[in-house]
Protein backbone atom coordinates (compact mmCIF):
# COMPACT_ATOMS: atom_id res chain seq x y z
CA UNK A 1 0.00 0.00 0.00
CA UNK A 2 1.38 3.41 -1.00
CA UNK A 3 2.30 5.65 1.91
CA UNK A 4 0.50 9.00 1.80
CA UNK A 5 3.08 11.73 2.41
CA UNK A 6 0.84 14.83 2.35
CA UNK A 7 -1.01 15.43 5.62
CA UNK A 8 -2.87 18.73 5.24
CA UNK A 9 -3.16 22.15 3.61
CA UNK A 10 -0.95 24.79 5.26
CA UNK A 11 -1.28 28.12 3.44
CA UNK A 12 -1.98 29.92 0.17
CA UNK A 13 0.39 32.74 -0.92
CA UNK A 14 -0.67 35.42 -3.39
CA UNK A 15 0.86 38.57 -4.86
CA UNK A 16 -0.65 41.76 -6.24
CA UNK A 17 0.25 45.40 -6.92
CA UNK A 18 -2.15 46.91 -4.35
CA UNK A 19 -0.90 45.21 -1.20
CA UNK A 20 -2.33 47.78 1.22
CA UNK A 21 -5.94 47.19 0.14
CA UNK A 22 -5.48 43.43 0.32
CA UNK A 23 -4.02 43.56 3.82
CA UNK A 24 -6.80 45.87 4.98
CA UNK A 25 -9.46 43.52 3.59
CA UNK A 26 -8.10 40.29 5.06
CA UNK A 27 -7.16 41.81 8.41
CA UNK A 28 -10.02 44.21 9.09
CA UNK A 29 -12.95 42.61 7.25
CA UNK A 30 -12.21 38.94 6.60
CA UNK A 31 -10.92 38.35 10.12
CA UNK A 32 -7.31 37.16 9.82
CA UNK A 33 -4.47 38.26 12.11
CA UNK A 34 -1.37 39.97 10.73
CA UNK A 35 1.39 38.05 12.56
CA UNK A 36 4.54 39.06 10.69
CA UNK A 37 5.65 41.43 7.97
CA UNK A 38 8.82 42.26 6.13
CA UNK A 39 9.51 44.50 3.11
CA UNK A 40 6.21 44.23 1.28
CA UNK A 41 5.17 40.82 2.64
CA UNK A 42 2.47 40.09 5.22
CA UNK A 43 1.83 36.74 6.93
CA UNK A 44 -1.76 36.29 8.09
CA UNK A 45 -2.93 33.67 10.58
CA UNK A 46 -6.32 32.30 11.62
CA UNK A 47 -6.85 32.69 15.35
CA UNK A 48 -8.15 29.12 15.68
CA UNK A 49 -5.39 27.41 13.68
CA UNK A 50 -2.01 26.07 14.86
CA UNK A 51 -0.50 26.98 11.48
CA UNK A 52 1.95 29.88 11.70
CA UNK A 53 0.01 31.53 8.87
CA UNK A 54 -2.65 30.48 6.39
CA UNK A 55 -2.18 33.25 3.83
CA UNK A 56 0.80 35.25 2.67
CA UNK A 57 0.29 38.54 0.83
CA UNK A 58 3.15 40.02 -1.19
CA UNK A 59 3.48 43.21 -3.22
CA UNK A 60 4.34 42.56 -6.86
CA UNK A 61 3.79 44.29 -10.19
CA UNK A 62 1.82 41.22 -11.27
CA UNK A 63 -1.28 39.59 -9.81
CA UNK A 64 -0.34 35.95 -9.27
CA UNK A 65 -0.48 32.87 -7.07
CA UNK A 66 2.95 32.62 -5.44
CA UNK A 67 2.42 29.11 -4.11
CA UNK A 68 0.18 26.65 -2.30
CA UNK A 69 1.73 24.88 0.69
CA UNK A 70 0.96 21.46 2.15
CA UNK A 71 2.25 19.70 5.25
CA UNK A 72 4.14 16.43 5.68
CA UNK A 73 4.59 14.51 8.91
CA UNK A 74 8.41 14.41 9.02
CA UNK A 75 11.49 15.73 7.21
CA UNK A 76 12.09 12.15 6.06
CA UNK A 77 8.71 12.26 4.30
CA UNK A 78 9.72 15.50 2.57
CA UNK A 79 12.90 13.78 1.37
CA UNK A 80 10.99 10.69 0.24
CA UNK A 81 8.49 12.82 -1.69
CA UNK A 82 11.33 14.76 -3.30
CA UNK A 83 13.00 11.54 -4.43
CA UNK A 84 9.76 10.40 -6.04
CA UNK A 85 9.29 13.74 -7.78
CA UNK A 86 12.83 13.82 -9.15
CA UNK A 87 12.53 10.22 -10.35
CA UNK A 88 9.34 11.16 -12.22
CA UNK A 89 10.93 14.23 -13.84
CA UNK A 90 9.10 16.91 -11.84
CA UNK A 91 10.97 20.24 -11.91
CA UNK A 92 12.10 21.43 -8.50
CA UNK A 93 12.16 25.10 -7.55
CA UNK A 94 14.55 24.22 -4.75
CA UNK A 95 15.79 21.08 -3.00
CA UNK A 96 14.61 20.28 0.54
CA UNK A 97 16.13 22.81 2.93
CA UNK A 98 15.54 24.83 6.08
CA UNK A 99 12.77 27.39 5.54
CA UNK A 100 13.19 31.01 6.64
CA UNK A 101 9.46 31.84 6.81
CA UNK A 102 7.62 32.17 10.17
CA UNK A 103 7.83 28.87 12.06
CA UNK A 104 10.82 27.68 10.05
CA UNK A 105 10.68 24.01 9.16
CA UNK A 106 12.09 21.91 6.36
CA UNK A 107 10.57 21.97 2.91
CA UNK A 108 10.81 21.52 -0.84
CA UNK A 109 9.26 23.53 -3.67
CA UNK A 110 8.40 22.36 -7.19
CA UNK A 111 6.19 23.15 -10.18
CA UNK A 112 3.00 21.22 -10.80
CA UNK A 113 1.96 20.33 -14.35
CA UNK A 114 0.21 23.71 -14.83
CA UNK A 115 3.18 25.74 -13.58
CA UNK A 116 1.98 26.50 -10.05
CA UNK A 117 4.57 26.44 -7.30
CA UNK A 118 3.84 23.86 -4.61
CA UNK A 119 5.61 23.69 -1.25
CA UNK A 120 5.62 20.67 1.06
CA UNK A 121 7.10 21.12 4.53
CA UNK A 122 7.53 19.45 7.91
CA UNK A 123 8.76 20.48 11.37
CA UNK A 124 7.14 23.91 11.12
CA UNK A 125 6.68 25.45 14.55
CA UNK A 126 3.14 25.41 15.93
CA UNK A 127 1.54 28.79 16.54
CA UNK A 128 -0.14 29.53 19.86
CA UNK A 129 -3.79 29.61 18.90
CA UNK A 130 -7.09 29.76 20.73
CA UNK A 131 -10.66 28.58 20.74
CA UNK A 132 -12.96 30.76 18.66
CA UNK A 133 -15.83 31.85 20.86
CA UNK A 134 -19.55 31.68 20.21
CA UNK A 135 -20.72 34.41 17.77
CA UNK A 136 -17.09 35.30 16.92
CA UNK A 137 -17.28 35.46 13.13
CA UNK A 138 -13.64 35.01 12.15
CA UNK A 139 -11.98 32.04 10.42
CA UNK A 140 -10.93 29.04 12.49
CA UNK A 141 -8.67 27.63 9.78
CA UNK A 142 -7.99 27.45 6.06
CA UNK A 143 -10.46 24.85 4.80
CA UNK A 144 -9.53 24.20 1.16
CA UNK A 145 -8.09 25.70 -2.01
CA UNK A 146 -9.42 25.34 -5.55
CA UNK A 147 -7.65 26.05 -8.84
CA UNK A 148 -8.76 26.47 -12.45
CA UNK A 149 -7.11 24.44 -15.20
CA UNK A 150 -7.79 24.25 -18.95
CA UNK A 151 -6.67 20.59 -18.77
CA UNK A 152 -8.24 19.53 -15.46
CA UNK A 153 -8.13 15.78 -16.06
CA UNK A 154 -4.34 15.98 -16.41
CA UNK A 155 -4.05 18.23 -13.35
CA UNK A 156 -6.12 15.86 -11.21
CA UNK A 157 -4.07 12.89 -12.40
CA UNK A 158 -0.85 14.77 -11.55
CA UNK A 159 -1.91 15.47 -7.95
CA UNK A 160 -3.12 11.89 -7.49
CA UNK A 161 0.05 10.35 -8.91
CA UNK A 162 2.71 12.64 -7.48
CA UNK A 163 1.23 13.90 -4.20
CA UNK A 164 -1.05 11.02 -3.30
CA UNK A 165 -4.34 12.92 -3.23
CA UNK A 166 -7.49 10.79 -3.38
CA UNK A 167 -10.60 11.59 -5.39
CA UNK A 168 -13.59 12.11 -3.10
CA UNK A 169 -16.34 13.28 -5.48
CA UNK A 170 -16.79 15.26 -8.69
CA UNK A 171 -19.32 17.53 -10.36
CA UNK A 172 -20.46 17.09 -13.97
CA UNK A 173 -22.66 18.76 -16.57
CA UNK A 174 -24.67 16.61 -19.00
CA UNK A 175 -23.33 18.44 -22.07
CA UNK A 176 -19.65 18.68 -21.11
CA UNK A 177 -18.83 15.95 -18.58
CA UNK A 178 -16.96 16.44 -15.34
CA UNK A 179 -16.09 20.01 -14.39
CA UNK A 180 -14.82 19.91 -10.78
CA UNK A 181 -12.87 17.28 -8.86
CA UNK A 182 -12.65 17.25 -5.04
CA UNK A 183 -9.40 15.82 -3.72
CA UNK A 184 -8.49 14.86 -0.16
CA UNK A 185 -5.25 14.25 1.72
CA UNK A 186 -6.84 13.43 5.08
CA UNK A 187 -10.35 12.83 6.46
CA UNK A 188 -11.74 16.18 5.26
CA UNK A 189 -13.91 15.79 2.15
CA UNK A 190 -11.49 18.00 0.22
CA UNK A 191 -8.45 20.11 0.97
CA UNK A 192 -7.76 20.79 -2.71
CA UNK A 193 -9.94 20.80 -5.82
CA UNK A 194 -9.53 21.36 -9.55
CA UNK A 195 -12.11 23.12 -11.72
CA UNK A 196 -12.37 23.21 -15.48
CA UNK A 197 -11.56 26.77 -16.59
CA UNK A 198 -10.34 28.73 -19.60
CA UNK A 199 -6.85 29.26 -18.16
CA UNK A 200 -4.62 28.48 -15.19
CA UNK A 201 -5.79 30.59 -12.26
CA UNK A 202 -6.89 30.88 -8.64
CA UNK A 203 -10.51 29.66 -8.35
CA UNK A 204 -11.19 30.19 -4.64
CA UNK A 205 -9.75 29.85 -1.16
CA UNK A 206 -12.11 28.71 1.58
CA UNK A 207 -12.03 29.54 5.28
CA UNK A 208 -13.75 27.45 7.96
CA UNK A 209 -15.91 29.24 10.53
CA UNK A 210 -16.84 28.02 14.03
CA UNK A 211 -20.45 27.16 13.18
CA UNK A 212 -23.56 28.18 11.25
CA UNK A 213 -24.22 31.30 13.32
CA UNK A 214 -20.63 32.54 12.98
CA UNK A 215 -20.70 31.73 9.26
CA UNK A 216 -23.88 33.78 8.77
CA UNK A 217 -22.54 36.66 10.86
CA UNK A 218 -19.39 36.75 8.75
CA UNK A 219 -21.49 36.64 5.57
CA UNK A 220 -23.58 39.52 6.87
CA UNK A 221 -20.50 41.58 7.69
CA UNK A 222 -19.28 41.25 4.10
CA UNK A 223 -22.69 42.28 2.72
CA UNK A 224 -23.00 45.25 5.09
CA UNK A 225 -19.55 46.47 4.03
CA UNK A 226 -20.38 46.31 0.33
CA UNK A 227 -18.05 43.44 -0.55
CA UNK A 228 -19.17 41.94 -3.86
CA UNK A 229 -20.96 38.65 -3.29
CA UNK A 230 -20.38 36.00 -5.95
CA UNK A 231 -22.62 33.17 -4.72
CA UNK A 232 -24.49 32.20 -1.56
CA UNK A 233 -25.33 31.82 1.21
CA UNK A 234 -26.20 28.17 0.67
CA UNK A 235 -25.17 24.58 1.31
CA UNK A 236 -23.46 22.34 -1.25
CA UNK A 237 -24.29 18.66 -1.74
CA UNK A 238 -20.73 17.51 -2.42
CA UNK A 239 -18.94 18.05 0.88
CA UNK A 240 -22.21 19.03 2.61
CA UNK A 241 -20.63 22.38 3.52
CA UNK A 242 -22.11 25.85 3.67
CA UNK A 243 -20.87 28.50 1.23
CA UNK A 244 -20.74 32.26 0.81
CA UNK A 245 -18.36 33.45 -1.92
CA UNK A 246 -17.02 37.00 -2.19
CA UNK A 247 -14.42 38.86 -4.25
CA UNK A 248 -11.36 40.28 -2.52
CA UNK A 249 -10.06 43.70 -3.66
CA UNK A 250 -8.06 42.27 -6.59
CA UNK A 251 -10.75 39.86 -7.82
CA UNK A 252 -9.83 36.58 -6.15
CA UNK A 253 -12.82 34.60 -4.90
CA UNK A 254 -12.79 33.74 -1.19
CA UNK A 255 -15.34 31.67 0.72
CA UNK A 256 -16.70 31.41 4.22
CA UNK A 257 -17.75 27.84 4.96
CA UNK A 258 -18.46 25.48 7.83
CA UNK A 259 -19.31 21.84 8.55
CA UNK A 260 -17.28 20.33 5.70
CA UNK A 261 -17.94 16.59 5.60
CA UNK A 262 -15.50 14.05 7.06
CA UNK A 263 -15.02 10.80 5.15
CA UNK A 264 -14.00 7.26 6.06
CA UNK A 265 -11.00 6.26 3.96
CA UNK A 266 -11.91 2.56 4.13
CA UNK A 267 -15.52 2.83 2.96
CA UNK A 268 -15.76 5.95 0.80
CA UNK A 269 -16.63 5.65 -2.89
CA UNK A 270 -16.61 8.76 -5.16
CA UNK A 271 -19.89 10.07 -6.55
CA UNK A 272 -20.33 12.08 -9.76
CA UNK A 273 -22.92 14.74 -8.94
CA UNK A 274 -25.06 16.43 -11.61
CA UNK A 275 -24.20 20.11 -11.26
CA UNK A 276 -27.47 21.14 -12.94
CA UNK A 277 -29.45 19.76 -10.01
CA UNK A 278 -30.63 22.57 -7.76
CA UNK A 279 -30.16 20.34 -4.72
CA UNK A 280 -26.54 19.61 -5.67
CA UNK A 281 -25.65 23.28 -6.12
CA UNK A 282 -27.50 24.40 -3.00
CA UNK A 283 -29.43 22.08 -0.70
CA UNK A 284 -31.08 25.00 1.08
CA UNK A 285 -32.26 26.88 -2.01
CA UNK A 286 -31.17 30.18 -0.48
CA UNK A 287 -28.29 31.12 -2.82
CA UNK A 288 -28.53 33.05 -6.05
CA UNK A 289 -28.60 30.64 -9.03
CA UNK A 290 -25.31 29.28 -10.34
CA UNK A 291 -25.04 30.68 -13.87
CA UNK A 292 -22.45 31.85 -16.38
CA UNK A 293 -21.96 35.16 -14.55
CA UNK A 294 -21.21 33.42 -11.25
CA UNK A 295 -18.90 30.94 -12.99
CA UNK A 296 -17.01 33.68 -14.83
CA UNK A 297 -16.25 35.49 -11.56
CA UNK A 298 -14.46 32.37 -10.38
CA UNK A 299 -12.49 31.97 -13.62
CA UNK A 300 -10.40 34.92 -12.38
CA UNK A 301 -7.59 36.49 -14.43
CA UNK A 302 -4.96 34.25 -16.03
CA UNK A 303 -2.20 33.60 -13.51
CA UNK A 304 0.83 35.74 -14.34
CA UNK A 305 3.22 33.55 -12.36
CA UNK A 306 2.98 30.25 -14.21
CA UNK A 307 6.37 28.46 -14.21
CA UNK A 308 7.96 31.50 -12.54
CA UNK A 309 9.09 30.94 -8.95
CA UNK A 310 8.26 33.77 -6.54
CA UNK A 311 11.26 35.77 -5.26
CA UNK A 312 10.66 34.59 -1.68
Amino acid sequence: MTKHLITHLRHVDIAMPDLDRQVDFYRNLWGLTDVARDSGVHFLAAEGSPEQYIMRLRRDDLKRLDLVAFGAATPADVDELTSRLVKDGVTLVHEPRALDTPGGGYGVRFFDCDGRVVEVSADVGVRVHRRIEERESIPVRLSHFVVNSPTPEATVAWYVRHLGFRLTDSLALPHMGELMWFLRCNEWHHSFAVSRGPHVSFHHASFEMRGIDEYMRGTGRMLRNGVEKVWGPGRHKAGDNTFSYFLDPVGNTVEYTTELELVDEDTWHPTVFDATSEDVADQWGTANPMNEIVASRQFNDPDKGVFIAPPI
